[in-house]
């Protein structure tokens, strides 16, 4: 699995832990924490941490156009591809100049907004009390880069070559998402199985039982491999 914006996976515990209590061995690939953010280094850098076995790549918002450029780059041994609460590209009404302003200044929301905007009405205090000692590990400056490169990012024309079976998960009230970008993926992944959860932007965190059942209960499907 491909975390969100926090890079880290360790938001995502209770869905792999859900994961791997359905039979499958699950683990989060951690982004880089220093350097350039850019999609285009962060695919050079995740790229040698995949798997030499056959797996199914799992992605989460930010990390979506990271996986696609990986899926459409004919990984050895994928064998599946889940995108989940994410975007081909940017995510908001803002346009890709914006991210000139973000990089160096975005300034971060304070934590109730950020949990009001990210889990809505699922928000709890242990959600909220992991959401801010997350991001307290990451540094600002990368935060922001991730954040900018989201604006600049337009992976759609990968999407045509991604050749394994896809899955996308979204979320019936994600305040974050840009709906036109939601709506982009199921336009121009049509062969995909299109899967919407009750639930808010953070899917995995928020609804981490039924998301694992939806997504092992896909992989458990795939042909095998020959």
């Amino acid at each position: 699995m491909l975390p969100g914006l926090d890079g880290t996976g360790w938001l995502s515990t209770p869905f792999l832990e859900g994961l791997r209590a359905r039979g499958l061995d699950a683990r989060a690939l951690a982004l880089p924490g220093t350097g350039q953010q850019d999609y285009a280094t962060l695919a050079k850098a995740v790229r040698p941490q995949l798997p030499a076995q056959p797996f199914v790549l799992v992605a989460e918002s930010f990390a979506g156009p990271l996986a696609i450029e990986l899926a459409a780059g004919l990984v050895p041994g994928l064998r599946g591809l889940v995108l989940c609460t994410t975007f081909a590209r940017r995510p908001v009404p803002l346009p890709p100049s914006a991210a000139l302003a973000l990089a160096p200044a975005w300034p971060m929301p304070p934590l109730p907004l950020m949990a009001r905007l990210l889990l809505g009405r699922w928000r709890t205090g242990e959600h909220t009390s992991m959401l801010r000692d997350v991001l307290a590990q990451v540094p600002a400056t990368t935060l922001r880069q991730r954040a900018a490169a989201t604006l600049r990012v337009d992976v759609r024309a990968l999407l045509p070559q991604i050749g394994v079976p896809t899955l996308c998960l979204q979320a019936g009230h994600d305040r974050l998402l840009w709906p036109p970008s939601v709506a982009e993926l199921q336009t121009l992944l049509p062969d995909a199985r299109h899967v919407v959860l009750d639930g808010p932007h953070l899917l995995l965190q928020a609804c981490a039982e039924p998301a694992a059942a939806v997504v092992a209960g896909w992989v458990r499907a795939l042909p095998p491999t020959g």
